[in-house]
């Protein structure tokens, strides 16, 4: 069975809702056979990242870039990673309250220099979430998910 790994850093309820909305997406019943692991950035381990087929990340946008603790999963899984993990799928999300876009740029350039593929343009929420984003971030989960049944 295909396995999604789920790693956040959610320190506030914004990023809570954004979370629960992709992860509703993820387990949408219409996805059958696709596992959803879950954890936070801080305690996410690089057997975890081989284990599974397909990433989905979340993250604030803390003064401009990715959040420490997001930034430390990538410094701990990076070169454990680095060859084992290419060509897998990933979505992300980002919430600011002001600029997201040297968060967004963090995240191309070190998924890139994994050889992650993007199933779908990293989702940015600036603000209290909406219908219309958690609606979007529904749909973002689900469509990283749904690439691992297709192989």
């Amino acid at each position: 069975m295909p396995k999604l790994l789920v790693v956040h850093h959610t320190p506030s309820p914004a990023l809570q809702e954004m979370l629960e909305a992709a992860l509703s997406g993820a387990r949408d019943d219409s996805i059958e056979d696709v596992e959803v692991v879950v954890r936070p950035a801080l305690t996410a381990a690089a057997v975890e990242v081989l284990d599974a087929d397909g990433y989905l990340l979340g993250t604030p946008a803390n003064i401009g870039y990715i959040s420490g603790a997001l930034k430390h999963f990538f410094d701990t899984i990076y070169y454990p990673c680095l060859e084992a993990t290419r060509g897998r799928p990933f979505a992300a999300y980002v919430h600011g309250n002001l600029d997201v876009t040297g968060a967004v740029r963090a995240i191309e350039a070190i998924t890139t220099g994994l050889g992650w593929n993007p199933v779908a343009p990293i989702r940015t929420v600036s603000g209290a979430p909406t219908a219309a984003d958690r609606e979007a971030l529904y749909e973002l989960g689900g469509t990283v998910a749904a690439t691992l049944t297709t192989g």
